[in-house]
């Protein structure tokens, strides 16, 4: 089933807290959203497994092989681009940033010598609001229209980022995958070229902490960015997570598909969800 997140799990929120009555710094954890590469297919085949098995994000019940997720990156088109999520290192609430801490307003990394106050990141510079985090601005060539331009700039609630860093970017090395999505092809129909369905699935330890938000608001800037006019979906109805995730981001429910697919023995339905971009 296109369109599908197993993003179950906890609220979905964009991962800042307030630090205000924390007695400890709490660790909040960012991510980083890029395309995804044919040394990605082992965790993306190892995610998708875990999406089959656990029955809340897809009608489809055939395990995968690394090989086979290999060969589908290598046949996608350029307009439906397939992404991975890796996790930033993690950032702490409570006033440790060495600056001030309001609702939603978090610094994400210890001063250094020679670092200020007015400076919380060093290298990445900026206001901090909330929701958001710092990254570095755009390099000479990169324009707004460039999704994975490097650096990225301000994405919203989901403080997406959309390239690795490099080494002199100040960011820690993601630890791993944690979870993927792609565009896919809606209808083959021209009529329909302008309309495009996703999928989106979470690695099992990190669902209901942001990742699914991180991937979709890229998802959806790469829609815009392809001409794109509209992102459908289908899902479970008891895949609460998910359908947060989805209303809180703009989309809006279209309807019901009842007893749509045949899920162990047993009739399902499916919510059709819509988005004009």
């Amino acid at each position: 089933m296109h369109g599908s997140s197993n993003e179950a799990g906890p609220p979905l929120s964009g991962a800042t807290l307030d630090g205000a009555g924390l007695a400890d710094p709490a660790p909040v954890t960012d991510y980083r959203v890029r395309p995804a590469t044919a040394a990605d297919a082992d965790a993306i085949c190892r995610i998708y497994n875990q999406g089959i098995e656990d029955r809340v994000a897809t009608l489809e019940t055939e395990l995968r092989t690394p090989e086979e997720r290999r060969r589908w990156l290598a046949n996608r088109s350029p307009r439906h681009p397939v992404v991975v999520a890796e996790p930033t290192e993690p950032r702490f609430v409570g006033g440790h940033g060495g600056g001030e801490t309001e609702p939603g307003r978090t610094f994400v990394k210890p001063p250094t010598e020679g670092s200020g106050p007015a400076d919380p990141w060093r290298q990445g510079g900026g206001e901090t609001g909330p929701g958001r985090t710092f990254v570095r601005p755009p390099t000479e060539g990169s324009g707004p229209s460039d999704p994975w331009r490097q650096g990225g700039g301000e994405t919203g609630p989901g403080r997406t980022f959309v390239r690795p860093p490099t080494e002199s970017s100040g960011l820690a090395a993601p630890a791993t995958i944690v979870g993927w999505g792609s565009l896919s092809v809606f209808n083959s129909r021209e009529a329909y070229r302008f309309v495009a369905d996703f999928s989106i699935y979470v690695e099992r330890a990190w669902r209901g902490r942001g990742v699914g938000r991180a991937m979709l608001e890229a998802l959806i800037e790469l829609a815009r960015t392809h001409g794109f006019h509209k992102l459908v979906l289908s899902a479970f109805p008891f895949n609460a997570g998910g359908g947060a995730l989805y209303e809180k981001l703009g989309f809006r429910t279209v309807g019901v598909y009842r007893e749509q697919g045949l899920l162990d023995g047993k009739w399902v339905d499916t919510i059709i969800m819509e988005k004009l971009l």
